[in-house]
């Protein structure tokens, strides 16, 4: 299976890029080919121009590559924190230019946007990994768990991805090395479980 991974934390050692490492061993082992995208690293410009907006719009060379992974993976895995109930900027801007019309979605013929899109993503499965400093019991009572919502909901429903899971790991700023190692092994538990070998 091709698998898109896809990290968003500026700093190279966050647990985050633990995760997404720990992920990518993981989906090798089992014999996927893992197209692995770190964002900051590559310095993607998450800011999409008004020339990219139009469906059959020609995109640079680097989005376009984005976009056929995209299209082809047939599983797809997202690390990032939650920053303010939400993905940081440039994670949000790679949805913006990548996650597009005729890639990801697409209305039917005499709809002129204001309906349900059909999804066109390939992708059976999508995992998100996220950390936070915000315990559990006050982001759900207070905020709603905001982060659910867009990826499973307004993402990847939309798309017709039929498999979502997400998983929060919290209280980021003051867990333990054990803590931090058995999260780690859940991590490749979950990929193990979504993502079985290949035969």
């Amino acid at each position: 299976m091709n698998i898109s991974l896809i990290l968003a934390h500026p700093h190279p050692g966050s647990f985050n890029h633990a995760i997404a490492e720990i992920a990518a061993r993981a989906l090798r082992e089992r014999g996927h080919s893992v197209w692995f995208h770190d964002l900051y690293a590559e310095g993607f410009d998450p800011l999409l121009p008004n020339t990219e907006i139009p469906r059959d719009a020609v995109l640079p060379p680097d989005i376009q590559q984005h976009c056929d992974e995209i299209a082809a993976a047939d599983g797809i895995v997202i690390v990032h924190p939650n920053w303010w109930g939400q993905p940081p900027a440039i994670l949000k801007g790679w949805v913006d230019r990548v996650i597009r019309p005729s890639v990801a979605y697409e209305f039917l013929a005499g709809d002129g946007g204001e309906g349900v899109p059909v999804g066109l993503l390939r992708a059976k499965v999508a995992l998100v990994f996220n950390t936070a400093n915000t315990p559990e019991k006050r982001e759900n009572e207070v905020f709603g768990d905001p982060l659910q919502l867009l990826w499973k909901n307004c993402i990847f429903d939309l798309c017709g991805v039929p498999t979502f899971y997400r998983k929060m790991y919290r209280v980021i700023v003051t867990s333990t090395a054990e803590e931090r190692r058995e999260w780690l092994d859940e991590v490749r538990a979950t990929i193990a479980s979504h993502f079985p070998g290949e035969d």
